[in-house]
């Protein structure tokens, strides 16, 4: 039985109470609010079927802690010997007064610009805190934009409103060109074989990037001349070498399922107003009550939560013991069709499903041949018959 009172409008949180009064609620009064990264809102648009994540994300719950507290711990992230490879190419790549990184913006998205020269201008950009650093970034994209020149702004700072509070973020580069537009540069470790990288970390560094290009737009929009370019600039090491190379990364979609992801966080408030008075995410509180908490939210799992999620790992668990075939992938998930259960999926194999469903039909046949198969394979060879998988789920 439920520990919490019902959701009924009788019990529903009352209209005067505030969004931050709602948020500090689901967090825990103790709690202070965990602040967004790139990252974070990235993986957000991955997923964007999510309530879960949107709602603890908006809330600003510590997912790690939650997952913990689940009995469910994050385990991934990247290696300190990832992080010491990523660092030291990025160094690389900006030195010299960012004369490389320069030179590949400018011959992958010059556009017929003068190339850079000697004169590139890289700003400090030092000041006290995320707020003094952003205010100082505005400024010196406000002063490149009127220059009209090359200029590289290393490691900006950007504020992005996220559920009515600023979230800062901070991209690898920014490059102001000559025409005044402003491109978003990502530098990542991973190799780029032949001109082309994993697809997987492609697109999640491009919708990271989508995250800047936002944040841009809201610093633009207040600027004569400038222009945020919605194709952001790849750099990764050529094949195993430690030699930069580049590549434009179109961003235009990823900005738009990330746009759509932050309306629906500004809209937390809507998205908790189902949720029974009194729940809380407080990772403090009983692994029973929080579980129950967080089943409260509906769920998207899907196998790729496990690279960006902390709480992968817990619905993951819940996935596989409700039967969802989303956690054998999207793409079973949508084969499937009508079949929403493993369960209905292998009884429609064995000719108890529908036979006006052409998904169920299909799966019977398959089974047959599969079996039909087996069955040569062991006339064949009588004295090893070859064993039969497990089911995956």
């Amino acid at each position: 039985m439920s520990s919490y009172p019902p959701s009924g409008p009788q019990h529903r949180t009352p209209q005067t109470t505030t969004l931050r009064q709602r948020l500090a609620e689901l967090r825990g009064p103790a709690v202070p609010p965990r602040p967004l990264d790139a990252r974070a809102l990235a993986a957000l648009a991955a997923n964007p079927g999510c309530g879960r994540r949107a709602l603890l994300d908006g809330a600003g719950v510590d997912k790690t802690a939650l997952a913990a507290a689940l009995g469910s711990p994050a385990a991934f992230g990247q290696s300190q010997f990832a992080i010491v490879r990523g660092n030291s190419f990025e160094a690389k790549v900006k030195g010299d007064g960012g004369a490389a990184l320069l030179r590949l913006v400018h011959e992958h998205l010059g556009a017929g610009a003068e190339p850079p020269g000697p004169d590139a201008h890289v700003p400090d950009l030092t000041a006290a805190g995320p707020e003094g650093r952003a205010a100082r970034t505005a400024l010196a994209l406000r002063e490149a934009t009127a220059a009209g020149g090359w200029t590289l702004l290393d490691h900006p700072m950007l504020a992005l409103e996220v559920a009515g509070t600023p979230a800062y973020l901070e991209p690898d580069a920014v490059v102001v060109h000559p025409g005044g537009r402003w491109t978003v540069v990502e530098i990542k470790s991973f190799p780029m074989i032949d001109g082309a990288a994993d697809a997987a970390k492609v697109g999640a560094a491009a919708r990271q990037a989508a995250v800047y290009v936002l944040a841009l737009e809201t610093t633009a929009g207040k600027l004569t001349g400038a222009e945020v370019g919605h194709t952001a600039l790849l750099v990764c090491p050529k094949d195993f070498s430690n030699v930069p190379a580049a590549a434009p990364v179109d961003v235009r979609r990823e900005r738009s399922v990330t746009r759509r992801q932050l309306e629906r966080l500004a809209l937390v408030e809507e998205l908790a107003a189902d949720l029974p008075e009194g729940l809380s995410f407080d990772p403090a509180r009983p692994a029973e009550e929080l579980t129950e908490a967080v089943s409260a939210v509906a769920a998207a799992y899907a196998p790729e939560c496990l690279a960006a999620c902390e709480l992968a790992f817990h619905c993951r668990e819940r996935s596989r013991a409700a039967g969802e075939p989303a956690a054998l992938g999207r793409s079973v998930r949508g084969e499937l069709g009508g079949l929403t259960t493993v369960e209905a999926a292998l009884a429609a194999a064995t000719g108890c499903g529908s036979a006006e469903d052409p998904t169920a039909v299909a799966l019977h046949r398959a089974a047959r041949l599969r079996a039909e198969a087996l069955e040569t394979a062991a006339a064949r060879d009588p004295h090893h018959a070859p064993e039969t998988p497990e089911c995956p789920c």
